[in-house]
């Protein structure tokens, strides 16, 4: 979720004060294939995101000893998102990271002593990214499901290598449309017959394809890499609506255009848990990140981020491992 040049929606990209003080330093393109829902093909990722304010690694950090020998050694968890998802993450006016889970991570470097380094990849490679080796977690908006745990795609076939996830926040899916509505759209039903957006590899998409199989007239899907580009079809007319987060709905309908471009309808759909996702070889970093999450859960930390973004009726009590369905 195609190169950072390309910005048609200025909103997305912030006009907030920088949440997070990250910047990329160098940046590699590299393309690795892999099939359907798990494995897309097209992980294009810009490495070497600083996180956490560029502090060092700190073994007096209290959960430091949790994380495997080698994390510990190298100083830094690598983190593979698709930072083009605001408010989750985006790059602000700088160039810079922003956004929940940013703020997220750097609390969670607070407890684990080390770095949490951002690299930004396609949303539907990140999985093929993390069980290649090249993140060893993956923060970015990612919806826990039974099909990702196990590998699998939408229609239950075994295609890759399951994850582990770490459930951290919760979120629906919700349609957001042109201001003021002009094709009156108030729910999934209403888009049948219609041309509609979205972000390829997410569960929006999943719950547009078994919509339109309800439709007497299928619904017209376009999927992009990159959701900024599925909100400019809306913004621009080739399609009524994009399905979207919640959370990023709501940014979009509230900054873009300041607040004339975009309008959420309708009630949240199917609320489910986000998760940090871990490879399922790598228990030891699974139970590190579940032990900070509950701390900064606990300390308050958590609690500041929700509110800074206005994201508090989202929140979890406690976080909790592979809660999807």
């Amino acid at each position: 979720m195609t190169a950072r040049t390309d910005r048609p929606l200025p909103s997305v990209e912030g006009s907030r004060r920088p949440s997070a003080r990250r910047r990329l330093a160098a940046a590699a393109a590299v393309a690795i294939t892999g099939s359907l829902l798990l494995t897309a093909c097209g992980d294009q990722t810009d490495e070497g995101g600083k996180g956490g304010g560029g502090e060092a690694k700190s073994s007096e950090a209290p959960l430091f000893d949790k994380l495997p020998k080698d994390i510990q050694s190298a100083g830094v968890i690598k983190v593979g998102s698709d930072i083009a998802y605001a408010p989750v993450e985006f790059y602000d006016e700088n160039d810079e990271i922003a956004g929940i889970d940013p703020d997220i991570a750097e609390a969670l470097e607070k407890q684990l002593g080390v770095e949490l380094e951002f690299g930004n990849g396609t949303f539907d490679g990140l999985i093929t990214g993390l069980n290649s080796g090249r993140h060893d977690i993956i923060m970015s908006a990612m919806t826990d499901t039974k099909q990702r745990q196990e590998g699998l795609d939408d229609k239950g076939e075994k295609v890759g290598e399951g994850v582990d996830f770490v459930d951290y926040f919760r979120a629906g899916s919700t349609i957001l449309v042109k201001k003021g509505n002009p094709e009156g759209i108030k729910s999934l039903e209403d888009l049948c017959g219609e041309t509609v957006a979205l972000q390829r590899g997410t569960a929006n998409e999943e719950l547009a394809e078994t919509q339109s199989e309800k439709c007497d007239k299928p619904i017209k899907i376009l999927a992009f890499d990159k959701d900024t580009e599925a909100l400019l079809q809306v913004k621009q007319g080739r399609a009524v609506a994009d399905i979207n987060d919640y959370p990023v709905a709501a940014y979009n309908a509230k900054t873009s255009g300041g607040g004339e471009d975009f309008e959420v309808v309708g009630d949240q759909i199917d609320a489910a848990p986000y998760g940090i996702a871990v490879s399922k070889e790598n228990t030891e970093l699974r139970d590190a990140i579940k032990a900070a999450l509950d701390a900064i859960i606990e300390n308050g930390e958590y609690q500041k981020v929700l509110e800074k973004w206005e994201v508090t009726d989202a929140g979890v009590e406690e976080a909790t491992v592979n809660g999807g369905k």
